[in-house]
């Protein structure tokens, strides 16, 4: 009985997971590509780039690159990918912010794998220097990973106007 119980919280935690993972469904720009491994019948594994923006902060950029596996388990979705994902965003424009915004929130979120595996980009704000800075793990249902990348991007004034004060932003 037990079992079932912690069963039953297991998928719980998966389809709240999955709900939460579709509030943040923003679908990022594929940029390019390149092959890392060739295999002659099936998709090759790639180091892939992508783009998004900040749903809360106008202005700011991130591109993040990762690998996806190819083969078989790779084009039936079934390939767990690894956790090796760079970062990097900037302010590509005026910043703006649209509303409050939290220490540690989630901007971006992707399932890495069919079901267990996802990868999070999320934000903060150091007030003291007035710097957003943005973050890239992945974690699992049971154990997440402590590889990560880490980025920041310093609000600076863009033409007249002077950047806004991040910490006058924290909710």
């Amino acid at each position: 009985m037990v079992w079932r119980r912690g069963l039953t919280a297991l998928c719980g935690a998966v389809c709240l997971g999955l709900a939460a993972g579709a509030a943040l469904a923003q679908e990022p720009d594929r940029i390019f590509d390149k092959s890392t491994v060739w295999r002659p019948l099936t998709p090759n594994d790639k180091l892939v780039v992508y783009g998004i923006d900040d749903p809360d902060v106008a202005g700011v950029a991130c591109h993040y690159t990762q690998p996806e596996k190819g083969g078989i388990k790779g084009t039936l979705g079934l390939a767990e990918e690894v956790s090796d994902i760079s970062l990097s965003c900037r302010q590509v424009g005026p910043v703006k912010f649209k509303g409050k915004i939290k220490q540690g929130e989630v901007v971006f979120s992707e399932r890495r794998s069919l079901i267990f595996k996802s990868m999070q980009i999320v934000r903060g704000c150091d007030a003291k220097r007035n710097t957003l800075i943005y973050m890239v793990y992945s974690d699992k249902v049971v154990q997440g990973s402590p590889k990560n990348s880490t980025s920041t991007v310093p609000l600076m004034p863009w033409g007249t106007e002077p950047p806004p004060k991040c910490g006058d932003f924290l909710g």
